[in-house]
């Protein structure tokens, strides 16, 4: 009935992030990962209480050291007083660039400087990003025709029972994969908890009839100034 054709639509997303705001008034929110090689599959997602983080792990070490450990490892959510979210380490140097008395656009645009698009070629993965200080935006970096950056930072609204996504690919299947391209994507998020909103994004992630069933995992954080509220979906677990 809702608005998840944006995520519907596309066979193979990589990872996607989406920022929003609930009907109840909470900041949402949501990471999820899809894999096609057994070494991207073979991870999920952990809640690390003590560290207010949510960290990819693997769940099978030898199958995982097929990849590349430094791109599949992360923390992919650090919860503050605001919410971090990516798709690989540079998580960590938003999280020590994080301060909410700046803008989001400011924290990403100082943590991101030194970054690139990962080194898996022949993909060339971007590194997505978000952030919600007093305000919240998402970001991406990807890689040009001539080789170097494409860096977009995207200050976006929150809307009550909406939310924007952007995602590492554009959702085609194919080899090399091609990226994400324009504006983050809106997405419909009539839900007041965390449950109901994963369970809502890893459903739209399911395939169509006689496709390759690529959903990994999926998390979703729910925040105001007095409630945090978390579920995760991992597949394999």
């Amino acid at each position: 009935m809702y608005n998840l054709k944006n995520i519907k639509s596309m066979e193979y997303p990589g990872r996607l992030i989406i920022i929003g705001k609930s009907l109840n008034n909470h900041n949402i929110v949501v990471y999820a990962i899809t894999g096609r090689s057994p070494s991207s599959q073979a991870r999920k997602l952990e809640i690390n209480e003590s560290l207010n983080q949510i960290i990819v792990k693997p769940t099978d070490e030898e199958t995982l050291k097929k990849g590349n450990p430094d791109l599949l490892i992360y923390p992919a959510i650090i919860i503050k007083d605001g919410i971090i979210v990516s798709n690989g380490k540079h998580t960590e140097d938003i999280n020590l660039n994080y301060n909410n008395e700046l803008s989001s656009t400011e924290v990403l645009a100082k943590a991101l400087k030194n970054w690139e698009y990962e080194p898996d070629e022949p993909t060339f993965t971007p590194r997505i990003s978000g952030c919600i200080t007093k305000d919240a935006s998402l970001s991406i970096i990807k890689r040009s025709i001539n080789e170097s950056c494409i860096k977009n930072i995207f200050q976006i609204p929150l809307i009550t029972g909406k939310g924007m996504m952007i995602a590492t690919y554009n959702g085609i299947n194919r080899n090399p994969v091609p990226s994400f391209e324009g504006e983050p994507k809106i997405v419909d998020l009539p839900y007041n908890n965390a449950k109901s909103t994963s369970d809502a994004i890893y459903n739209a992630l399911e395939p169509v009839a006689n496709k390759d069933d690529f959903r990994v995992t999926v998390a979703t954080v729910f925040q105001n100034k007095n409630n945090i509220d978390y579920h995760i979906i991992n597949r394999n677990n």
